[in-house]
């Protein structure tokens, strides 16, 4: 193991550690609100709700891990949505919340609305798997036509290998490069990028080894939906910024 892995694993441990301490304490649910925390059945969001460009964090809402009307979401709150409900270690969920902050409205520093993520540059970036750029006028809804030119890459597969995902992801870039005249990717957004496809081959597949099956993947994105009735269970270890870097170079050597 490297010097580099090394640090991140001792970080990563020292972390969770933390995190699972303080979400002993701070996050115990109130007397008579076990029942209502506990509903994860899917809700689509209500025309009030507050939803984000990312459709992982809105499933996240639509089952309750979060708060089904995207406001005020902390921190903490963020870490243990996503390990309840793909259980994607805090260390992994704190590399995106903390960007997350920086987008708040909520007047508070630690605590954010889903669609405060809409701001561009920060999490958002150009080359969207399912937006269109901000450049178009709608860089938050669900865009049909932009997913299409990803998922053509996915038809007939059960399921997705890293190299296809990582040529999809790749496509999609040019394709919005040669559309957008105000394309502009930082290497920071392009890191992001590479993350996301990351995140959905882990979650719904075999760790770092990738192998997303097709019909969940389609499922999170087309209707933001985690496909517990399709059989989708979380991943019996959690994923961790280990298994996302081993995962992100192998993308990435594509």
């Amino acid at each position: 193991m490297s010097l580099a892995s090394k640090i991140i694993t001792s970080f990563s441990a020292i972390f969770t550690t933390t995190y699972n301490t303080l979400e002993s304490i701070l996050s115990r649910p109130a007397q008579g609100n076990d029942s209502q925390q506990d509903d994860h059945t899917f809700q689509p969001p209500k025309p009030t709700d507050k939803r984000s460009p990312c459709p992982m964090v809105n499933a996240l809402a639509n089952h309750n891990y979060l708060p089904r009307d995207g406001t005020n979401v902390s921190l903490l709150k963020l870490i243990q949505a996503a390990k309840e409900g793909i259980n994607l270690a805090p260390d992994a969920t704190l590399i995106v919340g903390l960007k997350a902050l920086q987008t708040s409205t909520t007047g508070g520093w630690f605590t954010f609305n889903l669609d405060d993520l809409n701001k561009h540059g920060i999490i958002e970036h150009d080359g969207s798997l399912s937006r269109k750029d901000v450049f178009f006028g709608d860089n938050h809804s669900f865009s049909p036509e932009t997913w299409a030119t990803v998922f053509k890459h996915f038809h007939g597969l059960e399921k997705i290998p890293i190299d296809v995902a990582a040529n999809a992801r790749k496509e999609r870039l040019e394709a919005a490069k040669a559309s957008n005249p105000e394309f502009n990717l930082t290497p920071d957004h392009a890191r992001f990028s590479v993350l996301e496809t990351c995140l959905y081959l882990m979650v719904f597949g075999e760790g770092a080894k990738g192998n997303a099956r097709t019909d969940w993947v389609r499922v999170l994105f087309e209707q933001e939906r985690l496909p517990f009735q399709e059989g989708f269970k979380r991943s019996e270890s959690m994923l961790t910024v280990v298994d996302i870097l081993e995962l992100q170079k192998k993308v990435e050597a594509v």
